[in-house]
């Protein structure tokens, strides 16, 4: 453990109690063995260590979560994301959170095996977000554009393609067509595809050159489903079991990345920035096939939504045991309590030619006809009015602030679910099924 960073009075006490159980915990743990292989009694020992120092992290930064971001941002003056955030944290605070070593250590096991060191994450970035302070700060920060995309962004508007290992970007007629092509997983989402979708969105909403935006999947060379669009199978649970998918880097990259940017616009700077801060285009999704999990979230941030007739949405939380991304703060809204509960809690799939999917999507239409109905619905929200309109509804139906709230919640909760015996017993059973 490293020297204290400089606090004062009862900082550096609440400091030192969490330093001291920290490295209590740490005592503990180095001589079990690892997590899957412990008994019970050894379980219940490094529960009780890594329960203590957690409990101390969390009423450390129930206090001074505040000072602790001004630290790391220098008053709010620096806009780190949330990956930079938590490397700065793991490096001034020694114990806040883990290091980078500790994680790629970790991140190297299957999920079984980990001690679930993200949990500790979760707690810190809770704090960070539920302070009406650094939570803005730290929403806002996610909004800038990737460094990625800004150097991309010359040869997209010269040539109009892009082409990534999970995404494809065209500009055609004013819109940006953001085709999902990991053919190979029916577009499962891993950290790869979060990063593509980000670069994707940041460049169509950099380039003047585009009006509209539009979502769809591409072609599959899966054997099940080989020569088909899909639009997305949701989360990637082979990669979930082997410890591929993170907490910062995908999970909470991905919400307050580039599916909040679809929501609210990429903040820009600039003559223009005293008209409003943000740039923000209309999105149209269409749904082939099927959307689960993650794509059926996505569903939800859209502007417009058409479906071929045989598609079918589902948000299989319940199955797999981790909380379906903000699904569950943006879903009753478009349904209704009651369809929200049977999608969310009991599995229940809607397929497009139900009535219920029209609370899902705008149109339904045959397989053959989506292609023409997509041209169409792009057309119709290719205007400055429905520019403004969108923002003023979006202001209206997901304030900043409960979105915020929500976030703060999901951090912390999704984090324990990674790690729930019940999560890797399921993601392991798949993973085995499925290889």
């Amino acid at each position: 453990m490293t020297t204290a960073p400089p606090l004062r009075g009862s900082t550096l006490d609440g400091w030192h109690a969490l330093t001291e159980a920290v490295e209590q915990a740490e005592r503990t743990l180095t001589p079990l063995p690892a997590p899957a292989r412990r008994t019970a009694a050894q379980r219940a020992v490094a529960d009780a260590a890594k329960n203590r120092a957690r409990a101390e992290r969390a009423g450390f930064l129930q206090r001074h979560a505040d000072a602790v971001y001004d630290r790391l941002t220098d008053g709010r003056t620096r806009e780190p994301r949330i990956d930079e955030l938590v490397a700065a944290a793991a490096t001034a605070y020694p114990g806040l959170v883990p290091t980078a070593e500790l994680l790629e250590r970790e991140n190297s096991r299957p999920q079984a095996d980990k001690e679930g060191h993200e949990i500790d994450q979760g707690i810190f970035l809770r704090a960070v977000l539920r302070s009406p302070v650094a939570g803005p700060h730290l929403l806002a920060s996610m909004l800038r554009p990737t460094d990625r995309a800004l150097a991309l962004l010359p040869e997209f508007r010269r040539t109009g393609t892009v082409r990534m290992k999970a995404v494809r970007l065209e500009r055609r007629d004013g819109v940006a067509r953001l085709t999902l092509c990991r053919d190979d997983c029916l577009n499962a989402e891993d950290n790869q595809q979060v990063d593509d979708m980000e670069t994707a969105v940041d460049l169509a909403l950099l380039d003047p050159g585009v009006r509209v935006g539009l979502v769809r999947g591409g072609e599959m060379s899966h054997p099940r489903y080989r020569g088909r669009r899909i639009f997305s199978a949701g989360i990637n649970l082979k990669n979930l079991s082997s410890g591929g998918i993170s907490l910062v880097d995908f999970l909470l990259r991905r919400e307050l990345g580039y599916v909040h940017k679809l929501v609210r616009g990429i903040r820009v700077e600039g003559p223009t920035a005293w008209h409003t801060p943000y740039a923000e285009k209309p999105w149209v999704a269409a749904v082939d096939g099927f959307a689960i999990g993650g794509g059926a979230q996505l569903l939800l941030v859209f502007d417009h939504v058409l479906a071929a007739s045989d598609a079918y949405f589902s948000l299989p939380a319940a199955k797999e045991g981790i909380v379906p991304g903000v699904a569950n703060f943006r879903l009753g809204r478009s349904t209704g309590p009651r369809l929200s509960r049977q999608i969310i809690l009991e599995g229940r799939r809607v397929r497009a030619s139900e009535p219920a999917a029209r609370l899902l999507v705008d149109e339904v239409v045959e397989p053959e006809e989506l292609d023409a109905a997509v041209e169409r619905s792009l057309a119709r929200l290719d205007g400055e009015a429905v520019l403004v309109n969108r923002h003023m509804l979006n202001l209206a139906e997901e304030p900043v602030d409960a979105f915020r709230a929500y976030m703060a919640e999901f951090a912390f909760q999704q984090a324990l679910r990674l790690y729930g015996a019940d999560v890797i017993g399921k993601v392991g059973r798949f993973a085995a099924g499925s290889s």
